[in-house]
């Protein structure tokens, strides 16, 4: 066909001549009859969504802080282990209480909750290290101002801590940087307030880490009684442990890993995330009877501490409303 202006040659026209649409309109107009379009079906998904909510021993490999899309670090092993992935959300220095302001006011976190098949709560570590300043006050050095008494402060914090941390060892080990008792209740928010968009969520918690830490004067009292309180919690609950002091502490000096010896080496990481892919199908699902022991670093909780099973919903924490949640813990 030629354009009766131009001379041009044009492409011809979609009209009776030309071959017939294949959809549904032109099957009403023409009364053809046409086969049903294909709809390329969703691919059935592989291995469960675990969301993490960790500290820096979660993204931190044995030279620097890595992307949480780092395949060595342990989420993404434990991940990889059951087909499936890992979603971290994670900093440097949280606790179980700034885990759980992020449960209750991060959108992107709530926006994974629908899909997840289980949580690891891989917070506790931070929460026994020693803290020579209250929290809020040792917090609060980064609001200073002007920029240069900032880091006259921070500074002289940082010269003083590991002296001070040993001499508070000498008188108690007080005080933490979170207190046992406040760890388990928010660790035990978390757990209802996930569990009331999805219950029965089954869930995973480690006993906190070990360190040789330089830092903080290679002291480190509370450990044995957050990991107690932690345990005590989890048996309750029928939280599966992985127990991250008897995985880690015994490789803080290899030279592979991190000089400052509180992070781990890649092959620490690895069996950090096997033991987690253990533990994690433990409460997937839960064995039977005769099965029940404690293996790969995972401790249990159970009422003698050596069962496992997916942890039960929490009636001593119904989860708060996102409206209470964003007013943060009481």
């Amino acid at each position: 066909m030629t354009d009766a202006r131009t001379g041009a040659a044009t492409a011809p026209r979609a009209d009776a001549t030309t071959a017939p649409r294949t959809d549904a309109t032109t099957a009403s107009r023409t009364g053809a009859t046409t086969a049903p379009r294909t709809v390329a079906a969703t691919p059935p998904r592989v291995g469960p969504h675990v969301l993490v909510l960790a500290d820096s021993l979660a993204f931190h490999g044995p030279t620097r802080a890595e992307p949480s899309s780092e395949p060595r670090l342990w989420p993404n092993v434990a991940a990889a282990a059951l087909g499936g992935r890992a979603s971290v959300f994670a900093r440097e220095g949280w606790t179980a209480r700034d885990a759980w302001w992020a449960v209750g006011g991060d959108p992107a976190l709530w926006s994974l909750v629908p899909t997840l098949d289980a949580v690891v709560l891989a917070v506790g570590s931070m929460d026994s290290m020693p803290s020579p300043l209250p929290t809020y006050l040792r917090l609060g050095l980064r609001h200073l101002r002007p920029p240069a008494l900032r880091r006259a402060a921070r500074g002289a914090y940082l010269r003083a801590q590991p002296a001070l941390a040993r001499t508070l060892t000498h008188l108690g080990g007080r005080p933490l940087a979170l207190p046992p008792a406040l760890t388990v209740r928010y660790l035990d928010r978390i757990l209802g307030a996930l569990r009331t968009l999805r219950p029965g969520l089954p869930a995973v918690a480690v006993l906190p880490a070990g360190h040789r830490a330089a830092a903080y004067g290679q002291v480190h009292p509370g450990r044995p009684r957050t990991a107690a309180a932690i345990r005590a919690w989890a048996t309750g609950a029928g939280i599966p442990l992985v127990d991250l002091y008897a995985l880690t502490f015994h490789t803080l000096l290899d030279p592979a890993s991190n000089p400052d010896r509180m992070h781990w080496s890649w092959p620490t990481h690895a069996t950090v995330g096997r033991a987690m892919a253990n533990a994690i199908a433990a409460a997937l699902t839960p064995p039977p009877a005769a099965a029940l022991g404690t293996a790969d670093g995972i401790a249990h909780g159970t009422a003698h501490g050596t069962a496992h099973g997916t942890a039960s919903p929490s009636p001593a924490a119904p989860g708060p409303s996102r409206a209470s949640a964003s007013r943060g813990p009481r």
